[in-house]
């Protein structure tokens, strides 16, 4: 009467060996997103860095046309008679 009792046991190693095999797939899946999630966010950052640097920069110009221009309009008016 040992065969039903050696049969269950094969039957929950089976199942343990499948488990085994599909975890490390799954962790092994979960590795490769983790590092296509932490290069997309490395891209994603490198493009808001940039755009922030444009946006400064188009300040900073916006800023100078605007300080050239008030100087030669109070140039201008100081010279009419």
């Amino acid at each position: 009467m040992p065969v039903p009792y050696l049969l269950s046991l094969l039957l929950v190693v089976a199942g343990l060996v499948v488990l085994v095999v599909v975890a490390v797939k799954v962790f092994r899946s979960l590795s490769r997103f983790g590092a296509a999630y932490a290069a997309a966010g490395r891209h994603v950052d490198d493009r808001a860095g940039l755009l922030r640097a444009r946006s400064a920069a188009l300040k900073v110009a916006i800023a100078e046309r605007r300080s050239t221009k008030s100087t030669d309009s109070d140039d201008s008016s100081a010279r009419t008679i």
